[in-house]
């Protein structure tokens, strides 16, 4: 990375160490960090994550579960990262219950997350893989002797965070498709205007469908002295891509860490997955690159090492955690989906599923006899840092809703941890289809289920903090004397259905499909894909005029002013295929 790219990036760092603060915590900080390694012994093994089954015959790279111990007065908690794509919660709990015998930790204090590499062994069945499973019998002795390793080893300490922005390291994966190019599902419906992976500057796709969440975090730890112990770091980036068996750039990151800031032999890194379901590192807006995994990880280290360099550290902070079950419908076939899937299963027999059709068909059966998952969720508190834990791919705006909102002065969020129930795109999201949202165990979640965690993790978080969570702010414009609209929609909202005017709180509506949170003519706008904004205002005689913002995604790709008159009551904007912004209604 050039010089003045690291600058820029340090200068962008959020020291948020809150110390008038922090509340009064019960005693001095003592933490613990090891690492295990979790490499399989036998081989070859299955590795799951990809559409088909693959399988590998040596390791290209060591992997580990890292684990974490924080102590502080009567509170013990534990945060464990393992080189794994995802882990379902009853291999997770096994791990916990033979941790919690033999360090007294309580099962509901521990964190164990996957850091998502696509390139670890299956210890869950997924689409077209079996799960391996001599090697997922092997592996919770192991994660939990990294917890018990980590808690031999509590020491006084300090501890300090702080998140610092890396933009050129992350990008919106999922792209909106120009409507005459819509992809057909696995069940044979041409309905799919939004998929991942279009590959670089594809004409036929218009902008990418979501918003990217690109702050590293560090929660970093050192002995009193000042030496490094530990990192914990988190980033919202998939996977970067590497051959089986690999730990990917989570592995590399967390081996090369420690030698940029000079650490010793016992320190011990680990990046954990932040909320990714629809980002990657790839910028399908621009040519393709030519892009390492050596030459990503170590520009994204030098970022980390710049942020770590500011950090202001506490001996003293509160540590509280918090745990909440939440009970979700999966989305069951119908009877007619659910009778082609037993026909397609039937005829596949005992082979291993290779076309999608196939995949999909055996994933429809699986809901159908598995139709209810409960979920895992928690907060943590450490001093005026957040975390909160999500057993889901999660999707950027969805970390940023919980961001935006937490009480804490800072926040992140570890994704695919206390088990993998699949992605949860936002309701709006589900009407774009895609690979994202098409029914299976990775993407199986009713369609309300984003804003069901979002909520649950919301009062997780007031619960841990103390405090109420923080809400949106109005952002009301100011307007030249006598010219005040009856009604201005700022749209810069990131979740609902009903953009809100901020002059009076009259709800307006989306008529078709749209989504959030995109870059506007000021601040956040949604995309419409062919949609129309409507709205009832009080009637009039003399009518109205709408003024806008539209950028067009279909002419010119340019923000443009327009203007609309009508008369009567009902305002009808579109249809639009772009991003619409800052709407304001005068009387005429």
């Amino acid at each position: 990375m050039e010089r003045h790219q690291l600058l820029q990036a340090f200068r962008q760092v959020v020291l948020l160490a809150g110390c008038a603060s922090l509340a009064v915590a019960q005693g001095p900080l003592r933490a613990g960090a090891a690492k295990v390694d979790v490499t399989p012994t036998q081989f070859p093994v299955i590795v799951n994550c990809m559409f088909n089954e693959r399988s590998a015959d040596k390791p290209k790279t060591p992997l580990h579960a890292r684990a974490l111990v924080l102590n502080e007065g009567s509170t013990t908690i534990a945060i464990v990262v393992v080189d794994s794509c995802m882990m379902p919660r009853e291999l997770i709990d096994q791990a916990k219950a033979l941790a919690s015998k033999k360090t007294g930790i309580p099962p509901h204090r521990m964190l164990i997350s996957a850091t998502h590499a696509h390139s670890a062994p299956a210890v869950m069945a997924c689409l077209g893989s079996r799960v391996d499973t001599a090697y997922a019998a092997w592996l919770p002795d192991r994660i939990a002797a990294a917890i018990v390793a980590a808690k031999q080893k509590l020491a006084p300490a300090r501890i300090g965070w702080a998140a610092v922005d890396a933009p050129d390291h992350t990008h919106t994966r999922r792209w909106i498709f120009h409507p005459d190019k819509m992809l057909t599902d696995p069940f044979g419906v041409k309905n799919v205007r939004a998929n991942m992976h279009p590959g670089y500057q594809n004409p036929n796709v218009l902008h990418p469908s979501g918003p990217s969440d690109t702050a590293l975090s560090l929660l970093s730890v050192q002995t009193p002295e000042g030496k490094p112990r530990a990192v914990l770091a988190n980033y919202s980036q998939h996977y970067f891509g590497d051959g089986v068996l690999s730990a990917d750039y989570f592995g590399l990151f967390s081996e090369t860490l420690g030698k940029s800031i000079k650490a010793g032999d016992d320190f011990v890194a680990m990046m954990s997955q932040g909320t990714s379901g629809d980002q990657m590192w790839m910028d399908y807006g621009q040519p393709k690159s030519n892009q390492t995994i050596e030459r990503y990880t170590s520009t994204l280290v030098a970022i980390a090492s710049q942020g770590l360099d500011g950090i202001e550290y506490h001996e003293r902070v509160p540590l509280k955690m918090e745990e909440a079950k939440l009970s979700l419908k999966r989305r069951i076939p119908d009877a007619q989906r659910l009778a082609w899937a037993r026909d397609t299963a039937a005829k596949l027999g005992d082979k291993l599923p290779v076309e999608r059709p196939d995949i999909y068909a055996r994933e429809a059966i699986y809901l159908h006899e598995d139709p209810k998952r409960e979920l895992k969720l928690q907060a943590i508190r450490i001093g005026e840092l957040g975390i909160t834990a999500i057993p889901n791919e999660v999707y950027a705006i969805t970390g940023l809703k919980l961001k935006q909102q937490s009480p804490l002065d800072m926040t992140f969020n570890i994704e695919l941890a206390n088990g993998a129930e699949g992605y949860i795109p936002p309701p709006e999201q589900h009407q774009l289809g895609g690979y994202t949202t098409w029914p299976a165990r990775t993407a199986g979640l009713e369609v309300q289920a984003e804003p069901k965690i979002v909520e649950t993790l919301l009062k997780l978080l007031e619960k841990v903090a103390g405090e109420e969570r923080k809400l949106p702010i109005e952002d009301k414009p100011e307007f030249p004397e006598g010219r005040k609209p009856v009604a201005y929609w700022r749209l810069n909202e990131i979740s609902g259905d009903q953009p809100k005017d901020v002059m009076t709180g009259l709800a307006a509506k989306f008529d078709g499909m749209f989504a959030w949170g995109l870059d506007g003519h000021d601040g956040r706008a949604p995309y419409l894909a062919g949609a129309r904004l409507k709205a009832t205002l009080p009637a009039s005689v003399e009518g109205y005029v709408a003024e806008y913002w539209v950028w067009d995604a279909l002419g010119g790709r340019t923000w443009q002013q327009r203007r609309t008159e009508f008369s009567g009551s009902e305002l009808s904007i579109g249809p639009i295929e772009g991003k619409l912004d800052e709407v304001s209604v005068f009387a005429k």
